[in-house]
């Protein structure tokens, strides 16, 4: 049994607690919030075997370029004269690349579909009471040329295996029979799963603690002792904490956390936006207004619209223009559905962290005999916390792992 510091107790942080903990590890959880807010707490809830492009793909950099001049665009880069950030974007355009989208394309749905097994066996166990339902993912298009791209997706989705129909207007309705949509098909993917994200980070915290996982919360890390290449002191704004290992599971904070160790981890910090309606809206099945890149979830109680994708320094600003880009999606794709001033008052923000070329970092660096790397998950943080937690308790277990993690090495070039 070894004493693991976990840093960040978000989706990545908790799953990797409930893993290290079932192999018998003494387990420290430390977070300089309350672990009530920030990205596991306000994202789509989407398990995303379906997700099988990153966002570094063709494209993207001609895109970005022309949202910079909309405020309203949902993907929008803030340029800044930083060497941090001018460096992701070089890393980001070399991983921009066809040849380089198809090589993660089978890496990223086997870690999805790893993960939707973890959740299931999590839900199937006694461990845990939370919502989870496996209803798929529409895409929903309101152009030709979207629902053409989206189809393109949808059949290299199913030359790897997964399962995907395009279906006209007609079609979806059935997917959809108590609202009337505004699009012309969809293309949906019933290999995706949904859940309702603040439900099960309250289970997950709750059982922990019954388990026996320690929690230091607004604890906020100031340094890190390093003894002959390895971790021995983890000090935080109240207290110093020894350890055997250490999980950096601390997203878009993560790359401050370890510049003592000379460990440079390329993330930049993606925020997104959630707007909760806490009323009937007649919507069943998880979708993404696509050409507005907004998701759409039901989840327990309400329904959840989520969307943008700004990339910038880390920061909870809330900006109303993306805020009402959000809601007005919402009743273009879907008839009488009208977002209020007071949900959109109440809306909140998340920072992803953000890798060049759409894959998280897992494993072990060569800067650091002791430390497991854990972030930089992006959009998919929500879908990939079971198999990255499990990969995470092999590591320091020493087991076999599960599957292979070459593609999400730390010290990777790009």
């Amino acid at each position: 049994m070894k004493r693991v510091i976990v840093i960040g107790g978000g989706i990545i942080g908790l799953c990797s607690a409930y893993y290290l903990r079932k192999e018998g590890h003494e387990v420290i959880v430390i977070d300089k919030s309350k672990m009530n807010g920030g990205a596991s707490y306000v994202n789509a809830g989407y398990i995303t075997p379906s997700h099988i492009i990153p966002l570094s793909a063709p494209g993207m950099i001609t895109k970005g370029l022309k949202w910079m001049l909309n405020p309203s665009s949902p993907f929008y880069v803030k340029p800044r004269m930083d060497m941090e950030f001018l460096k992701w974007g070089w890393a980001f355009k070399k991983s921009a690349k066809k040849e380089k989208v198809n090589r993660a394309i089978p890496i990223i749905k086997d870690i999805n579909l790893f993960s939707r097994e973890l959740y299931e066996e999590m839900k199937t166990s006694d461990e845990f009471n939370f919502h989870y339902e496996r209803n798929g993912l529409l895409m929903l298009c309101k152009t030709e040329k979207a629902l053409e791209e989206e189809w393109e997706v949808g059949k290299k989705a199913i030359s790897t295996g997964l399962n995907v129909v395009e279906l006209n207007k007609e079609q979806t309705q059935k997917y959809e029979p108590d609202i009337d949509l505004d699009i012309i098909g969809s293309v949906y993917f019933d290999c995706d799963a949904h859940m309702t994200p603040s439900e099960f980070m309250g289970n997950m915290k709750a059982y922990l603690e019954k388990i026996g996982v320690q929690f230091c919360l607004e604890e906020e890390v100031k340094d890190i002792e390093v003894s002959e290449g390895k971790i021995s002191e983890v000090i935080t704004s109240k207290q110093k904490i020894s350890c055997e290992e250490v999980v950096l599971a601390a997203g878009a904070w993560s790359p401050m956390l370890v510049k003592k160790l000379g460990l440079k981890i390329p993330i930049q910090a993606g925020k997104g936006y959630r707007i909760n309606v806490e009323r009937t809206t007649g919507i069943k099945t998880p979708a993404i207004l696509v050409e507005a890149k907004v998701a759409v979830t039901p989840m327990s109680g309400f329904t959840r619209f989520a969307g943008t994708m700004e990339i910038g320094s880390i920061n909870h600003k809330i900006s109303p223009v993306r805020v009402n880009a959000i809601a007005q999606a919402a009743s273009q794709y879907y008839s009488g559905v009208e977002i209020t001033q007071e949900e959109k008052e109440n809306a909140a923000c998340g920072l992803r962290p953000c890798t060049p070329d759409g894959l998280p970092f897992i494993g072990r660096s060569s800067k650091c005999d002791n430390l497991t790397v854990a972030t930089g998950h992006a959009m998919m943080g929500w879908s990939l916390g079971p198999a990255t937690g499990k990969l995470v308790s092999e590591i320091i277990s020493e087991k076999k792992l599960s599957m292979p993690i070459d593609a999400f090495h730390p010290d990777r070039s790009y």
